[in-house]
């Protein structure tokens, strides 16, 4: 019975390894290719193929006269596959993406890349771990005279289990508290340790097994640990692993000023927040600025300005905002932003409002989009920065559904804001999105491309005219009264039927049609 539960427990630890090689793997590949539906599709197509592989061969395996022996060393080539992948991760991602890919040529890289990637780093480990389970029911009806139905039922559902444990350990605990490097070298070393008391129990020769230790052992020291990428004149100031995402503080100075930049899994030339030192607009290139424009087409001056900013990130919108209302107006926000971590950062490097701070509530660790619901009326803006990643929205917050939900959350005449990543008002993304929200909001909706970036505005107001193109009225700061008069740069958008809703949105498609697109413009 004791070699019974000795043999179980292996199984259910190998099982527990396997979900912490796949739920990590995604992560390990987010600094490059970002964790999008199409990232997660090839690294557990990969897994299932190495799985199928390691099924047939731990079969092959099994036929041999001493099959515990055998087990022994595919658990420890298992642990030295899943150690080196912390190490090996940076050059191999390099290989298909290299430095100075921009975000609009990155759609096929992106694409193929992440599923070369994950070949060439997942596969071995996930092919060792799928011979586990065959060798395992050969030992066990071996040893047992078990029938093969009877052996196999035990270890599959121990392997479960331990799959299970595995799943809600590596999301829940083990990625949040040690990061990804020691999340993988905890998987190898108890992989090794198994591996080597397999091969004890087995009666393998000392000398074989302190070998096949030190051939572990020699995996993790020979290859260096690769370094956060930097681009030059950026100097990194802090960096962490949090339940979402990879995100870091990177600082460079311009014209003696100090600027930083709040960078989420970033391979591309991008960025999710900015802070420079003096408040205010940031200047041309930045859609921040123009998240401010719908207070100065507004008919009211004086009072609190209710924001609600869901995607709020390090609080760069409100930075921008606070300083650059127009007349009398202050501004009163509500923040939701789902990562924790990048509240901390933006509370400790870009000045975003502590926690209690009069004018501001931060609700961190949660979805915009139940936050939006439950956060009640009378909203003068609701601001919708919501991304992962570079470029990917999350679809929860992009159909006809929650754009109703934004409209309730607005008084008579409020406004949306959506940044949109998009080159023009043509691109797939913005167009799908502003005929969505037209249909929530019942009224025509604007697109504004903002000057010398890649990023397309949607206005959107409630129950009243939006005052666009010829109707634009004087007395604008930072040059919007010519730009929104420059045709070009602005579109009108009305439609009673939405494309994206919660039961049918192809967003994840746009969004690929979109960098493509531009990819084909640039040619």
């Amino acid at each position: 019975m004791r070699r019974d539960g000795a043999l179980l427990a292996l199984v259910a630890l190998a099982g527990a390894g396997t979900m912490v090689v796949e739920l990590a793997a995604v992560r390990l590949l987010a600094p490059w290719f970002g964790a999008s539906a199409a990232v997660w599709t090839n690294v557990i197509g990969v897994v299932l193929l190495a799985l199928a592989v390691g099924y047939l061969l731990g079969a092959r395996l099994s036929a041999a006269a001493d099959p515990l022996r055998r087990l022994g060393f595919v658990l420890l080539a298992a642990a030295c596959a899943t150690a080196w992948l912390p190490f090996v991760a940076a050059p191999t991602a390099a290989l298909f993406l290299p430095d100075g890919t921009t975000l609009d040529r990155a759609a096929t890289q992106v694409r193929w890349g992440s599923l070369a990637t994950s070949i060439l780093l997942f596969l071995p480990a996930a092919l060792a771990l799928g011979a586990v389970g065959p060798l395992a029911v050969e030992v066990d009806q071996r040893r047992r005279a078990r029938n093969a139905g009877d052996a196999g039922g035990r270890v599959l559902a121990a392997s479960t289990i331990g799959s299970l444990v595995g799943t809600f350990g590596t999301t829940h605990v083990l990625v949040p508290e040690l990061g990804l490097r020691w999340c993988f070298l905890l998987a190898a070393g108890v992989l090794a340790a198994l591996g080597i008391a397999t091969l004890w129990r087995a009666g393998a020769a000392a000398r074989g097994v302190g070998g096949a230790a030190l051939l572990v052992v020699a995996s993790t020291l020979l290859v260096r640990p690769a370094e956060a990428r930097v681009a030059d004149g950026l100097t990194l100031l802090e960096a962490r692993q949090s339940p979402y995402q990879s995100v870091r503080v990177v600082e460079r100075v311009v014209d003696g000023e100090r600027w930083r930049e709040l960078q989420v899994n970033e391979g591309f030339d991008s960025f999710q927040s900015v802070w420079r030192e003096t408040p205010g607009f940031l200047g041309p290139g930045y859609y921040y600025d123009w998240f401010v424009l719908p207070a100065w087409l507004d008919e009211r001056r004086d009072g609190a300005w209710r924001t609600c900013v869901v995607g709020l990130g390090a609080g760069t919108a409100w930075r921008v905002m606070e300083s650059t209302l127009p007349g009398a107006l202050a501004l009163d926000g509500l923040g939701v932003e789902i990562d924790p971590e990048v509240v901390a950062l933006g509370r400790e490097y870009m000045d975003l409002a502590a926690a209690g701070a009069p004018g501001r509530r931060v609700l961190s660790g949660a979805d915009g989009r139940a936050c939006l619901a439950a956060a009640g009326g009378g909203f003068d803006q609701v601001v919708l920065d919501a991304y992962a990643n570079q470029v990917e929205i999350p679809a929860h917050l992009s159909t006809v559904e929650f754009f109703r939900v934004v409209r309730d959350a607005l008084r008579p005449g409020g406004w949306l804001t959506a940044n949109v990543g998009a080159f023009d008002g043509e691109d797939p993304v913005a167009d799908a999105l502003a005929r969505t929200a037209s249909a929530a909001f019942e009224g025509p909706v604007w697109l504004v491309r903002v000057p010398f970036s890649r990023n397309v505005m949607l206005y959107a107001r409630r129950d009243a005219p939006i005052p666009m193109g010829d109707a634009v009225p004087d007395g604008l700061p930072h040059g919007w009264s010519d730009w929104l008069r420059f045709a070009p740069a602005l579109r009108r958008v009305e439609s009673a039927v939405a494309p994206l809703t919660d039961d049918r949105n192809p967003i994840d498609v746009l969004q690929r049609r979109s960098l493509e697109r531009a990819e084909e413009r640039r040619r």
